[in-house]
């Protein structure tokens, strides 16, 4: 919930920048922001543990204010949240460059600047995209595992994250609490591609009447 939540905040704002941005900027924003769709999770784990080590300029410094990354919470949810950005991040920016641009040109003839025209005209319109956004973050972060245990490894009560506990249960060859664990994230996840699925149905439906 916090991963998808941040992103929210983060990623709206970033869509419309990139929206904006000349061909060549968005080109390469768009390529770097949407790499951990397609980087081995191991990959992106090892080097975020590298920044984040207190050996480093960004890990020291969050140490010297005792707000250390590695094996933490927060640690977690920032290793989290660079994960799943594209998850966020495309959907959102999908719709804002799918919706005519008579939209901007109208709110620009009622004297709205940009960003009141985005908040209030450009952002309702959208709406079947950010539920996306938000749902398919959700499902994204449910199933991570090489970014979280790099990072936060898996301590109870801490870092300890259901696909973790999975792959924990299955090395104790306990094989009856890893499906437990399992179905309950088929179900979780099962649960959130169908409602993604529903909302963008109706959403098409009531574009056609």
């Amino acid at each position: 919930m916090y991963t998808t939540a941040i992103l929210l905040v983060i990623a709206v704002p970033v869509s419309y920048f990139i929206l904006n941005a000349r061909p060549v900027l968005r080109l390469v924003l768009e390529s770097l922001l949407s790499l951990p769709i397609v980087l081995p999770p191991t990959v992106l784990g090892f080097y975020l543990l590298l920044i984040f080590s207190p050996t480093s300029f960004l890990g020291g410094l969050m140490g010297s204010v005792n707000l250390d990354l590695i094996f933490s919470f927060r640690g977690l949810v920032v290793a989290s949240i660079i994960y799943s950005f594209p998850f966020m991040l495309q959907p959102v920016l999908a719709g804002l460059s799918n919706l005519p641009k008579s939209y901007s040109e109208a709110a620009a003839t009622y004297g709205r600047g940009s960003v009141n025209a985005f908040l209030t005209v450009l952002l309702p319109n959208v709406k079947p995209s950010i539920i996306s956004g938000v749902v398919l973050t959700m499902a994204h972060t449910l199933g991570e595992f090489g970014v979280v245990l790099m990072i936060g490894g898996s301590i109870p009560g801490k870092t300890r994250v259901a696909s973790l506990a999975v792959w924990e249960q299955v090395e104790a060859l306990n094989y009856k609490g890893a499906h437990l664990y399992s179905i309950i994230l088929f179900i979780v996840s099962f649960s959130i591609i169908f409602l993604v699925s529903f909302l963008n149905r109706r959403a098409l439906l009531k574009s056609k009447i």
